[in-house]
C-alpha cells in the first residue's frame, strides 16, 4: 500500500521525535509489518478502550495488525519513556492523553521530554469532566457550592484518583479560578464508595465512570467541565456559567488518520463512552498539546502539587 509522506505522518508519529518527518519521507510503503500502540494504561481503561477501538479501524483498513501494547505504571510515564526511546520508523505509536501534559511538569528528572520527543498528530476524541456532589451536602447548584464553601473554607472534601491524577488537577482548576479552599483527599483506589456516603463531598470525574450515579440520583451534577454544556446532560450547566472562563477535557490522541471519527460505527462507539469526535490537523493538535502543557503547569505550580 503506497502512502504519501503525509499520510505516514498522520499514522505513526505517535511516538515520533520532530526527526521523524525526515526519516519517513524516505519510506515506500507503509505499514510492512505489525504496528504496536504504545498505552499507559491498564487494559479496561478509557485510553485502552479507545486505542483498541483505533487499532481495530486501522487493521481492517490497512491490512496489517496494529496491536495495543498496555505499560501501565509511573503516572504512564513508563509508556512515554518508552516510545520516546522506540526507533523513530513509524512502527511504535504512542497513545497520548490529557496525563501526559500534565506530568511534564508534575514529575522531575523524566527521561525524556514530552515536548520535544512525542510528536503530537491528531487528536481523536475527548470528555468532560462532571463536578459531582454527594446529595447530603446543603449546596443544590454550582453557585450555592461556591457561596458555601467560601462560607467553610477547608471543610470541604475534594476526592481524587491520586496526586497529580487529571480529577485531582481538574479541581485544583476550580479551586484557582473560584477562589475556594477545599481539601484534597488522594485515593489509590476506588472513591465512589465514600463520596456515595458522604465522607468526601465532591469530585470531578470523568464522565463514564459517573454518569450512571448521577441518572440514578445518588450523585448530585453541578456542572460539566466543558466550556460549553453536553448533550448527554443539558441540563447540567457547564462550570464556565458560574466561573467564568473554566475549562478542562481528558481527550484522547495520537497517530491515527482524522478519517477515523467520521467513521460512523466508530463514532457511535465514541459517543457511547461518553467521548466526543475531536478532529484536528498535526499543527492544531500540537498547539493544542503544548496550551494544554502550560495550564497544567500553571495549575501545578499555584496549588504546589508534589508527585508521591
Amino acid at each position: 500500500m503506497q502512502l504519501r509522506r503525509r499520510d505516514v505522518l498522520q499514522l505513526a508519529a505517535g511516538a515520533a521525535t520532530a526527526a521523524v518527518a525526515s526519516g519517513l519521507a524516505r519510506a515506500q510503503s507503509y505499514p510492512a509489518r505489525p504496528v504496536q500502540i504504545v498505552v499507559g494504561f491498564p487494559a479496561g481503561s478509557g485510553p485502552d478502550i479507545v486505542a483498541r477501538l483505533a487499532a481495530q479501524w486501522l487493521t481492517e483498513r490497512l491490512s496489517q495488525q496494529f496491536v495495543v501494547d498496555n505499560r501501565p505504571g509511573a503516572g504512564s510515564n513508563l509508556a512515554t519513556e518508552a516510545a520516546a526511546r522506540a526507533a523513530p520508523d513509524g512502527y511504535t505509536m504512542r497513545m497520548t492523553v490529557a496525563t501526559n501534559t500534565v506530568n511534564a511538569t508534575l514529575y522531575d528528572n523524566l527521561k525524556f521530554d514530552f515536548l520535544r520527543d512525542i510528536a503530537p498528530v491528531t487528536c481523536m476524541a475527548g470528555t468532560a469532566y462532571i463536578m459531582a456532589v454527594t446529595p447530603s451536602l446543603p449546596a443544590k447548584t454550582g453557585p450555592e457550592f461556591v457561596a458555601y464553601a467560601k462560607a467553610n473554607p477547608g471543610k470541604i472534601n475534594m476526592a481524587s484518583s491520586g496526586t497529580g491524577s487529571a480529577s485531582h488537577v481538574t479541581g485544583e482548576l476550580f479551586k484557582m479560578m473560584a477562589g475556594v479552599d477545599m481539601v484534597h483527599v488522594p485515593y489509590r483506589s476506588n472513591y465512589l464508595p465514600d463520596l456515595l456516603s458522604g465522607q468526601v463531598q465532591v469530585t470531578f470525574a470523568p464522565t463514564p465512570s459517573v454518569i450512571g450515579y448521577v441518572k440514578q440520583g445518588q450523585l448530585r451534577p453541578l456542572g460539566v467541565t466543558s466550556a460549553a454544556r453536553m448533550q448527554l446532560l443539558l441540563d447540567v450547566p457547564a462550570v464556565a456559567e458560574f466561573v467564568p472562563g473554566y475549562e478542562a477535557i481528558g481527550w484522547y490522541g495520537f497517530g491515527v488518520p482524522a478519517a477515523i471519527v467520521a467513521d460512523l460505527a466508530a463514532k457511535e462507539r465514541l459517543a457511547g463512552l461518553g467521548l466526543d469526535p475531536m478532529t484536528m490537523t498535526t499543527a492544531e493538535f500540537d498547539k493544542f498539546v503544548r496550551n494544554e502543557t502550560e495550564k497544567w503547569a500553571n495549575v501545578i505550580k499555584f496549588a504546589n502539587i508534589k508527585a508521591n
